[in-house]
């Protein structure tokens, strides 16, 4: 029986290249969606036309991390495995947190892909053991902080959303149109006033907070 599977991802290239992945494997693109709006109106209507999802984590209309969240929210058990040309560990964090089945790069092998959906469709995940250990830290970040009200500035959630979103101090500055420095001084600011040591555990904080939503 074939695996049919919801592909995301904002180039017509990359999901036009994974039909010829896939193909002769037991794995079908039964559906695809160029945006994450667009995969969590699919994964909620069309749910009997897949089994697992292939998501890209960056597209064009914003963040695939969010859409794994929402589609989360309405289908907890719905495989979904994370796409992507970035190896983050603030992505792969959120990713984790957030219940994906595996992270994959796109500069894997075909063989690797393939894998990947089938164990996620016979509800295993695919994490590797580099991956887990990288973020391991991270996920351990104590939850006594969660429930409790953190006072951070408008800026500072701000700058937090855009964090753990895996944006960059240059990238944040110019999104929010603040200096370089001014950005190092709120997440300083951030991490001091969460308890947590590095942007990664930041990451996992916010997700589990849930300000990404």
């Amino acid at each position: 029986m074939s695996i049919r599977l919801l592909v995301a991802d904002d180039h017509e290239v990359v999901r036009c290249g994974l039909r010829s992945v896939f193909q002769g494997t037991d794995v079908v693109v039964a559906l695809e969606a160029e945006s994450g709006e667009e995969a969590v109106t699919k994964a909620k209507k069309e749910k009997d036309k897949f089994d697992v999802v292939l998501l890209d984590v960056r597209m064009a209309d914003g963040d695939g991390l969010n859409a794994l969240g929402r589609i989360k929210l309405d289908r907890p058990d719905l495989p979904i495995v994370m796409f992507s040309a970035y190896d983050n560990p603030t992505y792969i964090a959120r990713a984790v947190a957030l219940g994906a089945s595996g992270y994959i790069l796109k500069g894997s092998s075909r063989e690797e892909l393939v894998d990947a959906v089938v164990k996620a469709a016979a509800g295993d995940n695919t994490w590797t053991r580099d991956n887990l250990r990288r973020v391991t830290g991270a996920l351990a970040t104590p939850r006594l902080n969660i429930d409790s009200e953190v006072p951070l500035t408008r800026r500072e959630s701000e700058v937090l959303k855009l964090l753990a979103s895996g944006a960059t101090n240059k990238e944040i500055a110019r999104g929010l149109n603040i200096s370089y420095e001014t950005v190092k001084e709120h997440v300083q600011h951030i991490l001091r006033k969460i308890g947590v040591s590095d942007r990664t555990q930041a990451a996992v904080w916010a997700v589990r907070k849930g300000l990404l939503q």
